[in-house]
């Protein structure tokens, strides 16, 4: 577990609150934001800490948002959990960049072997809203939702040469105030000599010069960009890493986003990315701008709101029966985020009051506490979701595996039917364990991550294979070769196909025996979003402990629901993210 950071400044934090400001939502965006910069998990007293919260009122926001799914603990610990993706998932339907732009995102990287991402103004940083990245030995780790400063990015002088000098006095400000960049966990350490030397000295409390160019150097660069319409970064966050990046504009000339292309030294110098990769580049942002003229229209703000959807009710309903352990104002606030979403980019206050069914007094008072604390714009009675809704957890969250976001409902499963349960994904004509939560016995089925089987022999590698299409089911058991593992392994082809199309029509496999003698087991599929099996879920037992019509009766209802919890958050984090499952 990552040690805690210091404590955490909320945007807005340095200016009074409004006397309308909603002082719990204040404090669970707070501890949001604190487990956010600390990857998504600290200790109770480290997210103590590092909020300066009481541990009472700690322990009440805590429950609040563990009750609505957005944390949830282990033993000490607090982890953000991936169902606090339907914020920023609010933000990215809204602002419907990722969903036009990203595919031509991914045909670069695939076409140049290079990471691409497209970036927005946050403040005077630059948030990341779609990353495809490359993987190599040295490849790029940002994540959808991180934050860089502006002098530190390839985006960063596109975006500040729109800045007027508000926005510039503000950006001085915040260097001065932190010269290394410690608001920013986005950034590596500081592992040069330069870096490590000025740590030192702002601990000890000396001057130190921000990292990064100067002042002077930096709006140089933003002129520079300005002028030609692209802008480079040699190394500027870490030895090796070069970017370049140029403006993709809205059809009226607005700035919608930047798009850059990053790769290592290894590969391309920072004159080399540009004298050749450039002119794709440039051609890309041209396809993006025309894909955004042809959708101009779908900008407009919504002509009628969203139907209400429940949430208000839920929130009365949890406050009735927690009591002073929920705090009603913090779900209701955090409701009001949801609100938004593809097409609807914007709402007026009436709208977000219809969508959330809150009175419009309450949904009020949460825009106004949303819009100090940065989360929302409000323009002639127009509210609008900014980038930073991103910083409520989403980067850590985006790195989430399949077998990651698996594994507390695996625990919770287990806890239920007190037998084992893994999660496995099919590899060629075998299945291999991703995730697994044994149950400690004197006699226990011993599977180890990693682990290897016959697809044709197991329960999920039977409910994998039933999904494939029948041609490719039918090359994989080719390939296979079926032989009996016990005297109880079906190996007949056409017996084992009767078997799949059994599978396929009631949704599980039963596998009794065949694998090993006196293991039984039981599997229903993990769906993803494009409505694919993409991987499996089981109970394993001894055929002592469960008869085959006890694991029908009891154990499979309990496998289907834990399917079901993974498949929501699996489509809440694959949403905007691509979410590995082997």
């Amino acid at each position: 577990m990552p040690l805690p950071p210091t404590r955490v400044v909320a945007p807005g934090e340095h200016a009074p609150a409004p006397a309308e400001a909603v002082a719990p939502l204040m404090r669970g965006a707070l501890v949001l934001r604190a487990l956010t910069d600390a990857d998504g998990v600290l200790s109770l007293p480290g997210l103590e800490r590092a909020t300066g919260l009481a541990r009472s009122t700690l322990d009440r926001v805590t429950g609040t948002l563990v009750r609505m799914g957005y944390l949830r603990m282990d033993g000490r610990d607090v982890l953000l959990a991936p169902r606090l993706m339907e914020v920023g998932n609010a933000y990215l339907s809204a602002l419907r960049l990722p969903d036009l732009l990203g595919p031509y995102a991914r045909e670069l990287a695939d076409e140049l072997a290079e990471s691409v991402s497209l970036a927005v103004a946050d403040g005077d940083g630059i948030r990341f809203i779609h990353q495809t990245t490359r993987r190599r030995a040295l490849s790029v780790s940002f994540r959808v939702g991180d934050l860089l400063p502006a002098e530190r990015a390839a985006p960063g002088p596109l975006i500040a040469a729109g800045w007027d000098e508000r926005a510039w006095a503000r950006w001085r400000e915040r260097r001065a105030a932190d010269p290394l960049g410690r608001g920013f966990p986005a950034l590596p350490p500081g592992d040069t000599a330069q870096g490590i030397a000025q740590d030192i000295a702002q601990d000890i409390a000396q001057d130190v010069e921000p990292l990064g160019p100067t002042d002077e150097e930096f709006a140089v660069w933003a002129e520079q960009a300005r002028e030609r319409g692209w802008a480079l970064d040699d190394q500027l966050i870490e030895p090796g890493l070069v970017a370049l990046s140029v403006p993709v504009r809205y059809p009226d000339g607005r700035l919608a986003c930047v798009a850059s292309l990053v790769s290592h030294t290894s590969r391309h110098s920072a004159q080399d990315l540009r004298d050749r990769l450039l002119p794709r580049l440039r051609d890309a942002a041209v396809d993006m701008e025309r894909r955004l003229s042809e959708h101009e229209g779908e900008f407009a703000p919504a002509a009628s709101p969203p139907a209400p959807t429940g949430l208000a009710s839920w929130t009365a309903a949890s406050k009735q029966e927690l009591g002073r352990g929920f705090v009603e104002s913090l779900a209701r606030g955090l409701t009001v985020l949801t609100a938004f979403g593809e097409s609807r980019e914007t709402l007026t206050l009436t709208a977000v009051a219809q969508a959330t069914g809150l009175p419009r007094a309450t949904a009020r008072r949460a825009l106004i506490t949303l819009e100090h604390l940065g989360y929302v714009t409000a323009d002639a009675g127009v509210f609008r979701l900014t980038s930073r809704v991103l910083a409520l957890g989403y980067p850590p969250l985006s790195g989430l595996t399949l077998a990651q976001i698996a594994t507390p409902h695996l625990a919770a499963l287990t806890e239920r039917v007190h037998d084992s349960a893994s999660l496995a994904v099919l590899d060629g004509d075998e299945v291999r364990y991703t995730a697994r939560v044994p149950r400690k016995r004197i006699m226990s089925v011993d599977i180890t991550l990693g682990t290897r089987f016959p697809a044709y022999a197991t329960s999920m590698g039977r409910v994998l294979l039933a999904a494939l299409p029948v041609a490719d089911r039918a090359a994989r058991l080719d390939r296979a070769e079926p032989k009996p593992l016990t005297p109880y392994t079906v190996t007949d082809r056409a017996a084992l196909e009767a078997a799949l199309n059994r599978v396929a029509g009631e949704g599980h496999a039963l596998v009794d025996q065949e694998l090993e003698e006196g293991l039984r087991s039981i599997a229903v599929p993990v769906v993803g979003r494009d409505g694919r099996a993409v991987a499996a879920v089981n109970v394993a037992t001894h055929t002592a402990r469960h008869s085959v019509e006890h694991c029908l009766a009891h154990v499979l209802p309990e496998l289907r629901t834990t399917a079901a919890a993974i498949e929501a958050d699996l489509h809440l984090a694959d949403r905007f993210t691509h979410i590995p499952t082997a």
